[in-house]
C-alpha cells in the first residue's frame, strides 16, 4: 500500500516543476530581477558604498564598477566579517561561515546569509522533485536515505556559526524526512573518515536503503565496505536502493565501477552544490547538463577560459553565452560575494533552458607547453579507453613531466585500476587517441615533437586513499585534483612509494 507520503510528493513535484519550468522559460528576465535586486539590498553595504552601487544603473555599469575577484582579493573584507563587523558584503552579519581549505590563504571562510541558506536546502530537494515529477517514481521516499557528508558540529566565531556546508545544510533537513534519514547524528559526528565509514556500514546495512547520496569516490569506499561484509553485491544487499544522488566530481569515470559494484544500473542526478552557491541539478535523466539556477540569489557573468587571465577580459551574461565553450564562472550572491570567481570552468549543453557541465577547474589544468588540457577532456579520455577495454578505473590524476632524464616531455598519467588492462599499450594508445581528438593544441604539440605521448604510471591499491590521508582529506568533500600544472602531487605519490 502507498504511504501519505509516495502519494503527496507526487502532485508537489508538479507544483515545484511549474514553477521551475516558469523562470526557466524567461532567463534573461529572471536574471535582470535577481541583478536589480542584489544590487538594490547592498547599496548601504561597505561593499556597496566602496563600489558606488547606488549609481549602477545596469549591468555595464557594474561591470566598470566591480573587478572580478577571487577569495584572495575579497579577503579583506571577508575579514572584517569574520571579526564580527556587521553590513559589510551584505546587510547585517551571516548566519554562517562556509569554512573550506584554501590554496594560498589557509582556511577560507564563505559566508552563508538569511537570505542564501534557503537556496542551498531547496535546489537540493528541488532536484528529487523533479525527478518524481519526470519519472513517476516515488516509493523511494519510504525508504531509507543517506547522504555522506562532514560533520554537522558547528562552532561559533564572533555570533557566527562556522562548519563544512554539508555540516551546515544537515541541520535543514525537512522533518519529514528526519526519521528516514541516514546515519545518525552521532555517526555523522565522526570526524575520522575511515572510522565513520565503518559506522555508517554498521546503521545501515540491514536497513531498506532506497537513496544513497555522496562524492563517488567515497560512496566508493562506503560500498567496497558493505560488500566485504556481506560479501553480495550493493544492489542485492539494498533491493529497493534506485537513485544514486551525486555531486562535486564528474560520475562517468565512475560509472562502470559503480554499475559492477551495485550489480545492476540505478538512476542517478548529479548535482552542483558548494559553498558560494548551489548552481545546478540535473532535472532531466536523459538530457546532457544540469539546470542552472537562475532564480536563486545568483547573478551569472562568464569568462572564455582561454582569455581569462587577459589583462581586460570580456564579461558577459547569460545572453550572450555559446554552446560548448569553455568558461571561467563567476557570480554575484545574496550572500555577498560580488563579481566572484567560483574556481569552476563551465560549458553551457542547452540554452533553451540553459544547462551546464563542470569542464574543470581554472586552476586544474595542464598547459605547461601551451595545450590547454581541461579536467573534461581527461574524463573523457579514460571513460572512452576504459570502455573500449572493459577496464575500471578507480581513481586518476595527470601531471606535466617537463624535465624527464632522456627524451622529449611528456604528461605522465597516475591510475588506479580495479581491473588492469590486459594490453596495457593498447589501452596507453586508446587514452593518447581519445585527448589528441579532443584537443588540437595537445595533437599540434605531439605531431611537433615538442611532447612525446604519454606515460602510465600505475598506483597501488587504495593508494589514492593513503594520498588524500597524508595530506589530511580523507573523506568528506575532499576530492584528487584530476589535473595539475605542476608536479606537486605527482612526487608525493612518488615519495609516499604508491607507485607500483
Amino acid at each position: 500500500m502507498p504511504s501519505i507520503k509516495a502519494a503527496l510528493s507526487k502532485p508537489f513535484a508538479k507544483y515545484i516543476a511549474k514553477r521551475i519550468n516558469r523562470w526557466a522559460s524567461k532567463p534573461i528576465e529572471t536574471q535582470q530581477a535577481v541583478f536589480d535586486n542584489l544590487i538594490a539590498e547592498a547599496q548601504t553595504t561597505e561593499f556597496g558604498q566602496d563600489h558606488k552601487f547606488n549609481t549602477i544603473k545596469n549591468y555595464e555599469d557594474f561591470a566598470s564598477q566591480v573587478p572580478i575577484r577571487d577569495y584572495e582579493d575579497l579577503k579583506p573584507y571577508v575579514d572584517r566579517v569574520v571579526k564580527g563587523e556587521e553590513d559589510i558584503l551584505w546587510k547585517g552579519k551571516p548566519l554562517y561561515f562556509a569554512k573550506t581549505s584554501g590554496t594560498t590563504s589557509g582556511a577560507k571562510y564563505i559566508p552563508i546569509t538569511k537570505e542564501s541558506m534557503p537556496t542551498h536546502v531547496n535546489a537540493a530537494r528541488n532536484a528529487i522533485l523533479m525527478y518524481i515529477y519526470e519519472t513517476g517514481q516515488s516509493k523511494f521516499v519510504n525508504g531509507k536515505m543517506i547522504f555522506l557528508q562532514g560533520s554537522p558540529i558547528l562552532e561559533e566565531q564572533n555570533g557566527i556559526k562556522l562548519g563544512r556546508l554539508s555540516g551546515i545544510v544537515a541541520h535543514y533537513v525537512p522533518k519529514y524526512l528526519q526519521k528516514n534519514r541516514m546515519p545518525s547524528l552521532n555517526t555523522n559526528c565522526i570526524e575520522d573518515w575511515e572510522t565513520k565509514v565503518e559506522a555508517i556500514v554498521d546503521e545501515t546495512i540491514d536497513e531498506d536503503m532506497t537513496i544513497i547520496s555522496g562524492i563517488p569516490s567515497w560512496v566508493q569506499m562506503y560500498f567496497e565496505k558493505l560488500i566485504e561484509r556481506k560479501n553480495k553485491k550493493v544492489g542485492d544487499i539494498f533491493k529497493n536502493f534506485n537513485l544514486f544522488i551525486f555531486g562535486g566530481v564528474n560520475y562517468e569515470p565512475y560509472r562502470a565501477k559503480f554499475e559492477n559494484l551495485i550489480g545492476r544500473r540505478v538512476d542517478s542526478i548529479e548535482l552542483y552544490p558548494a559553498s558560494e552557491g548551489f548552481f545546478a541539478f540535473q532535472d532531466k535523466q536523459n538530457e546532457k547538463g544540469m539546470l542552472l539556477q537562475l532564480d536563486s540569489g545568483i547573478f551569472y557573468e562568464f569568462v572564455e577560459a582561454d582569455h581569462f587571465y587577459d589583462e581586460n577580459p570580456n564579461r558577459i551574461t547569460i545572453k550572450d553565452v555559446k554552446l560548448g565553450i569553455n568558461y571561467v564562472m563567476i557570480v554575484s550572491t545574496t550572500a555577498g560575494l560580488w563579481a566572484y570567481n567560483v574556481g569552476d570552468t563551465i560549458m553551457f549543453t542547452s540554452i533553451e533552458p540553459y544547462r551546464v557541465i563542470v569542464s574543470g577547474r581554472i586552476k586544474h589544468f595542464i598547459s605547461a607547453f601551451g595545450e590547454h588540457v581541461i579536467g573534461k577532456e581527461v574524463e573523457y579520455a579514460v571513460k572512452s579507453a576504459s570502455e573500449k577495454l572493459s577496464v575500471a578505473v578507480n581513481e586518476f590524476t595527470v601531471a606535466p613531466q617537463i624535465n624527464p632524464d632522456q627524451g622529449l616531455p611528456y604528461h605522465e598519467w597516475f591510475i588506479e585500476f580495479e581491473n588492469e588492462p590486459e594490453e596495457e599499450e593498447e589501452f596507453i594508445g586508446q587514452l593518447e587517441y581519445a585527448l589528441q581528438q579532443q584537443n588540437s593544441y595537445y595533437l599540434d604539440l605531439i605531431k611537433g615533437k615538442v611532447l612525446r605521448p604519454l606515460k602510465l604510471t600505475k598506483i597501488k591499491k587504495d593508494g589514492f586513499q593513503t594520498y588524500m590521508k597524508s595530506i589530511g582529506k580523507l573523506g568528506g568533500q575532499n576530492k584528487i585534483a584530476r589535473l595539475s600544472n605542476d608536479r606537486k602531487i605527482a612526487d608525493k605519490l612518488y615519495q609516499l612509494k604508491l607507485t607500483k
